[in-house]
């Protein structure tokens, strides 16, 4: 049977670049010429064993997942839904360190979704990472479009500058300042609340 091509460049919104294919008509395609009618199905097929998706890193690296697990990620998850993972998804934007971390935090939330107590203990544990760490693990979820995770670690992230200074601030994410020093004068004038 021929495979749909899949033009959708994979960002963690699906119309971001409108260059993606229906998957209603991929699907009503591929049962018009397998039956030559046309019927609705689900795109997994139903079995007591789940299946398993393989992952590829930047960097090389493979992951095989359950699919159950994998769809936590929406990017995946349209992958998945627009026949676009027969062998393996690739994940050019996320290193194997990176991936195997979120991989570890879907698959806790997916296996213990019932357990608040004990994802909020594991989610406290799991963004005691270092400060390089955790921005890759942002960016990670932002990519593969994890909303939990994405917001776990911005909030850890908003937590650790909320009462730091400005120059505070500039020192642990590395900004220069660039204002002149009547600018930056100005600012301080303008905006005193946010340089108690």
């Amino acid at each position: 049977m021929h495979q749909p091509i899949c033009c959708y460049l994979y960002f963690p919104h699906r119309f971001s670049l409108g260059l993606r294919v229906s998957s209603f008509f991929l699907h009503l395609l591929a049962a018009a010429k397998s039956s030559g009618t046309a019927t609705m199905s689900s795109s997994s097929p139903s079995s007591s064993s789940s299946k398993m998706i393989v992952l590829n890193s930047s960097d090389g690296a493979t992951f095989e997942v359950e699919e159950s697990v994998a769809v936590q990620s929406q990017t995946i998850k349209h992958m998945i839904e627009d026949n676009c993972a027969d062998t393996s998804i690739p994940l050019p934007n996320v290193n194997g360190v990176t991936l195997a971390r979120v991989l570890e935090y879907i698959k806790k939330h997916a296996e213990a979704k019932d357990d608040e107590e004990g994802l909020k203990s594991f989610d406290a544990e799991f963004v005691k990472v270092d400060q390089a760490s955790l921005f890759e693990i942002i960016l990670a979820a932002n990519y593969l479009d994890i909303k939990g995770l994405l917001d776990l670690t911005c909030q850890t992230v908003a937590d650790q500058i909320k009462d730091l200074t400005v120059e505070e601030v500039r020192a642990i994410f590395n900004i220069m300042n660039d204002f002149t020093p009547e600018e930056e004068a100005k600012l301080r004038n303008d905006h005193a609340w946010a340089f108690e």
